[in-house]
């Protein structure tokens, strides 16, 4: 049995509409209609019966879930309260979404039936891609390079053995000249407009092939756009990593918004004959996996400085880039941990006044499915395969047989790296140590006393935060797909197995709840449609059997090792949705007093205002039990000292209740209140009232 084919699941035809593929343009006067018809035949009978009310009331929530959707992606109004005004403005969400792999007539200048048939042509051709726009004379201006030109007197003279400021050998330097030369001509790009063009044209037929629908938000893109234009700065795209389709997704994207072709940071493994050769026309330089080792293990300065020259020489002709902080894909559906080494270099060529100032843009992406398939082998413990040119043309193949579903990219507001840097300088802590230092020492030892960029262990920090900030931001800015909910609710909730009627339910109970917390979804329309539209895509990692009644199933995931892997990395997808939750729950059922704790917590959410909720949120999620890669998804504003000190109020109250609890004595709760500075009297109160 195949479920969610193309009869159940409706194109978008208009790019503009304010949703996705799966949400037909009639689609919300067919359901308006259907919706009066049905309000009708219940004034008429009285006698309806509650499965037709039922069906009513899901028909006008699904509607009304529909045109309630938050726009996601503005920059933070606490690191860069300057760069969340500017390139805003009220109309922005109202834009809606596009599908850009839709193009027609509409979207060129020429009308008429030939105009129809070459739509595709015609859009590539109209696009504004000039060699003027790129880099030029790059390769000697950073041979010319002061850093460079240090670099090769010191690994010239550390090869000769012989003291730098004594003189060093003309044949050492020339053959440390000849390595250098050769690590550039490995690295650079050399961007071709007309290869971009063909490529646009190329991957507008590929994605029609195997995507429903590439949305992104037409707000999002104006703010870039805007960004790009008005602003004489360089951008640099910081996006999540989730398939090698990453990098042309987000250059096809700038390219058919008429906005310049960033350079890409690739990695080494990429580097093969013919495709490498593809990947440098199309803004494409290879760097090392690991920047600073040689194969001895040392440190090399030589390359270092090249990579910094060229890095700096790119932005300072103001050219856009494309760094992808986890340095690989992810294999788990989360994020990895950042690797700040490319920022670090975009961070010190501003710091050097070599740019006046550089625009973030973190970017968040979603696949319904991967193209890559699964991720099975690696995580049972195989080794990964090497990337070979025959590899690849397979996998294209493969992908031209199958459907993979939707994508959605969403594009956060550009912010000032500059104003970000002046920020974190004004944001320090006392030098004596104090009770929050030793109560949280991981949080303190984010935040050294320092202002100046040159100490080094300021520095470090300081941009590890600004990585994770914007790993954060882009994950949090990610669309939820419906893959990821279904896969969520089999794998967690229905392990044993769910009705269809039933999966439905909590299928839209489940986007009720991320709508609430202002997370966007990567899909739109009927719930049931959309539920088998997201099972045809889970494929072998669910089984489907029937019942006795013919209109039901029964809807189970697979219990093979591959299949949950592969429900595990899209229920994953949820994860920075849901951490808030899950750290708090695992916080409290931890603690010998949970219940009283747990009715102490609920009214403390419950009954406070959404700003002091989501204070005390930040301040939990702050607790040194968590690390590794759950830090991505949590706050990472910096905790002022009053947040601290009530932080440490609340650890100190949820010590006393267990002391009294364990003591089975009848200490009031409230008498700590009387050093609590912090207006958690009434709180307190009503929770002994309890």
């Amino acid at each position: 049995m195949v479920l969610g084919g193309p009869d159940n699941i409706l194109l978008a035809n208009n790019p503009d509409a304010g949703s996705d593929c799966l949400k037909h343009p009639c689609d919300d006067q067919v359901s308006m209609e259907k919706l009066g018809h049905t309000k009708e035949s219940i004034t008429v009978d009285r006698s309806s019966s509650p499965s037709v009310l039922r069906s009513v009331t899901t028909t006008w929530k699904e509607g009304l879930l529909n045109r309630k959707r938050p726009f996601v992606g503005r920059c933070c109004h606490s690191c860069t309260p300057l760069s969340q005004e500017r390139l805003f403005n009220p109309s922005i969400p109202s834009l809606g979404l596009r599908n850009v792999i839709y193009i027609n007539e509409t979207h060129t200048r020429h009308r008429g039936w030939l105009a129809r048939r070459l739509s595709y042509v015609l859009f590539v051709l109209e696009r504004d891609v000039r060699k003027d726009m790129f880099a030029r004379n790059v390769v000697e201006n950073v041979l010319n390079n002061s850093r460079y030109q240090v670099a090769i007197v010191e690994v010239a003279s550390e090869g000769a053995g012989t003291d730098a400021e004594s003189g060093v050998d003309s044949k050492a330097v020339s053959k440390v000249r000849r390595k250098a030369r050769g690590f550039l001509q490995d690295m650079v790009a050399n961007i071709s407009p007309a290869f971009i063009r063909l490529t646009g044209w190329v991957l507008l037929k590929l994605f029609n092939g195997f995507f429903w629908s590439i949305q992104i938000h037409k707000g999002q893109l104006e703010m870039v756009k805007k960004a790009a234009s008005e602003y004489n700065v360089p951008l640099v795209f910081l996006p999540v990593h989730k398939s090698h389709i990453d990098y042309l997704l987000i250059t096809f994207i700038l390219f058919c918004h008429n906005i310049k072709a960033p350079h890409i940071a690739a990695g080494n493994n990429l580097n093969i004959p013919i495709l490498s050769t593809l990947i440098r026309k199309l803004g494409g330089f290879f760097i090392r996996r690991k920047l600073d080792e040689t194969s001895d293990g040392k440190k090399d300065v030589l390359y270092r400085s090249l990579l910094h020259a060229y890095t700096e020489e790119l932005l300072r002709q103001q050219q856009f880039m494309e760094v992808y902080l986890e340095g690989t894909r992810s294999r788990s559906g989360k994020p990895s941990p950042a690797r700040a080494g490319m920022l670090s270099i975009v961070v010190d060529a501003l710091c050097a006044n070599s740019i006046p100032d550089v625009l973030i843009v973190p970017v968040g992406i979603s696949y319904d499915r991967i193209i890559e398939g699964n991720y099975n082998s690696e995580q049972l413990g195989k080794p990964k395969k090497n990337e070979s040119l025959w590899g690849i043309a397979c996998g294209v193949f493969r992908m031209l047989r199958k459907n993979y579903g939707c994508v959605r990219v969403d594009f956060t507001q550009p912010f000032s790296l500059k104003e970000y840097l002046d920020t974190q300088r004004s944001r320090h802590l006392q030098a004596s140590l104090t009770l929050e230092q030793i109560l949280l020492p991981t949080i303190v030892a984010d935040h050294l006393n320092s202002r100046d960029l040159s100490d080094e262990p300021w520095r470090r920090q300081v941009i590890a935060n600004l990585a994770k900030h914007v790993l954060f931001t882009a994950s949090k800015s990610s669309a939820i797909m419906s893959t990821h909910i279904v896969a969520c609710l089999l794998l967690y909730r229905h392990r044993q197995g769910v009705l269809l009627s039933k999966l439905v339910e909590d299928f839209f109970n489940m986007k009720e709840e991320i709508l609430s917390r202002d997370f966007d979804l990567g899909f739109s329309g009927n719930s049931e449609d959309v539920v088998m539209h997201a099972l045809s895509l889970l494929g072998n990692c669910v089984n489907v059997t029937s019942t006795n009644r013919n209109t039901e199933f029964i809807i189970a995931p697979s219990n093979t090792v591959p299949a949950l892997f592969e429900l595990n990395f899209y229920s994953n997808g949820l994860f920075h949705v849901f951490i808030a939750d899950a750290i708090i729950a695992a916080v409290l059922n931890s603690s010998p007093c949970a219940p009283q704790l747990c009715i102490f917590c609920i009214f403390l959410f419950v009954n406070t205002p959404d700003s002091e909720n989501q204070l005390v949120r930040s301040e939990l999620h702050a607790c040194s039990y968590w690390h590794g890669p759950y830090t991505v998804f949590m706050a990472p504003y910096s905790l002022s000292r009053g947040n601290l000190l009530k932080l440490t109020s609340l650890r100190n109250i949820h010590s006393q209740i267990c002391t009294a609890q364990r003591l089975h004595t009848q200490t009031s709760v409230t008498s700590y209140t009387s050093v609590n500075k912090y207006n958690l009297n009434s709180r307190l109160t009503h929770f002994n009232a309890l």
